[in-house]
């Protein structure tokens, strides 16, 4: 599989005085090789250092290995790996790397999977140029971006269940206070390895402590999760 990496040297080489000042190094990951190849002009047009474009997920992994940039610009439904799992498995090889969702799906699993697997932000595609660039440095400078449609999306979820009559603060759903926790942990995105690191336990006590709450809580993913905390008002956007 090749890496589509042919606009990343003209661009580079344009703006190697910009490079040395701190530049944002990033790189642009999209199926669609018209829309990946005109998203990394217009960012290198606008000052970041574009290392390389990637048109799916396994693609997107290896350029990260190879490049260990700053940032990723990442497309969501691409072949071979979509955007959320490569961005699961950026983060846990590159937990400082940001990962900006650039999509057009606002469906809900779409939203919530791509914030649980760590994404920094989640943007849509039609978003107008200097949001996109907005949108990079704020992600760059470790804010949570989400789009205005993406995060009434998510609070009318939020509003959906509490008005099922699962909402409220009232109990703990019968977790333990260490599986609250992690469950909080876990809707920030982090992984087992940084959740054991962050409590000082066995990354083994973490999963049970994961399967205990998926048992109790009766859910059965991440965006779930997500869901719960927010709804219990354990994070919000901002903590994602």
């Amino acid at each position: 599989m090749s890496m589509q990496v042919e606009n990343s040297l003209p661009m580079r080489g344009s703006m190697h005085s910009s490079a040395q000042q701190g530049q944002i190094r990033l790189i642009v990951v999209d199926d669609q090789r018209l829309f990946r190849e005109s998203i990394a002009m217009l960012v290198a047009a606008s000052g970041f250092e574009v290392l390389g474009t990637a048109g799916n997920g396994l693609e997107a992994l290896e350029l990260c290995r190879q490049q260990q940039p700053d940032l990723v610009l990442m497309d969501v439904k691409m072949p071979h790996m979509d955007g959320i799992e490569a961005t699961r498995q950026i983060k846990q090889e590159f937990p400082l790397t940001r990962v900006l969702l650039l999509t057009t799906f606002t469906t809900d699993g779409y939203v919530m999977e791509g914030l649980a697997a760590g994404a920094d932000g989640y943007i849509l595609k039609d978003t107008s140029a200097v949001g996109l660039i907005s949108a990079i440095r704020s992600v760059h400078a470790g804010e949570q971006v989400t789009a205005p449609g993406v995060a009434t999306r998510l609070m009318q979820l939020v509003e959906r269940q509490e008005s099922a009559g699962n909402g409220g603060n009232a109990s703990n759903d019968g977790l333990t206070a260490r599986e609250m926790e992690t469950l909080v942990l876990v809707a920030k995105g982090m992984i087992a390895k940084e959740i054991a690191r962050s409590l000082e336990i066995s990354e083994k006590t973490v999963r049970n402590h994961i399967s205990n709450i998926y048992r109790k809580l009766n859910i059965y993913d991440r965006s779930q999760v997500v869901i719960y905390a927010m709804k219990k008002g354990l994070v919000d956007l901002q903590d994602m």
